[in-house]
């Protein structure tokens, strides 16, 4: 004998899954496309190909030439020092050997011609299985002086060190922390490089690819946030 859904002893649709909080066998959750993770969050195996980035030919355009030009006259070691010149969206990016950074910088501000006084921000990017020099870090330097900017990037595998700018750029003290924080860059030559986000004890750097989503413990009777992709998922 059949049970009418919805009567006294009916079995629940999804019940067989643990219902109403349960993964369905394929949620129609994610971004971009993505399904069938049950992670809540959106991004759960989500894997975005890395274009190949080339060199871009001269004339690269605006005042790019100009800084290059002077770059190149002011320091006599430019072509070992960088990789390769990539003009995209309106923007110049150096890309710079590591060891040579910290010259680089001194150049890109002292020079009469350049005059970059300012590094805004230095950023961690990690392209992991998509880049053998998995972390990358990105300088974005501002010459008040020419109101031009440019950005300068270092490419390093795991456990390779980055010299630190501090000496050239004082704003990179902080800015140099938190990348070292989240991705576990170390910055040789840095004067107090610690953590400035997490805990100094915290294990691991929450913005390396690899990192778990997380199940944050917190104290509310045991209880404990589970990571997005084991979170529950209410038909």
């Amino acid at each position: 004998m059949s049970i009418e859904p919805g009567t006294q002893g009916s079995v629940p649709a999804g019940a067989e899954l643990g219902a109403p909080a349960q993964t369905p066998p394929s949620p129609d959750k994610g971004m971009f496309g993505v399904k069938g993770t049950g992670d809540v969050s959106g991004f759960g195996r989500l894997v975005r190909p890395r274009p190949a980035v080339f060199d871009s030919p001269r004339p690269y355009g605006g005042y790019f030439d100009d800084v290059y030009d002077a770059l190149e006259e002011a320091y006599p070691a430019l072509s070992e020092a960088i990789e390769k010149v990539v003009v995209d969206r309106a923007e110049l990016t150096l890309h710079v050997r590591a060891e040579h950074i910290a010259e680089v910088c001194q150049v890109m501000r002292d020079d009469a011609s350049l005059r970059f006084e300012l590094c805004s921000s230095v950023d961690g990017v990690d392209y992991l299985s998509s880049d053998e020099r998995r972390f990358h870090v990105a300088y974005q330097l501002t010459s008040m002086t020419y109101r031009r900017r440019v950005r300068l990037e270092v490419a390093v595998a795991e456990g390779v060190t980055v010299p630190s700018v501090t000496r050239v750029y004082p704003t990179a003290d902080w800015q140099e922390r938190e990348v070292y924080d989240m991705f576990g860059v170390v910055f040789a030559g840095h004067p107090n490089l610690t953590r400035i986000l997490m805990p100094d004890d915290w294990e691991g750097h929450p913005q390396r690819k690899d990192y778990p989503l997380g199940g944050v413990p917190v104290e509310y009777k045991g209880a404990e946030i589970p990571p997005p992709d084991q979170r529950r998922v209410y038909q």
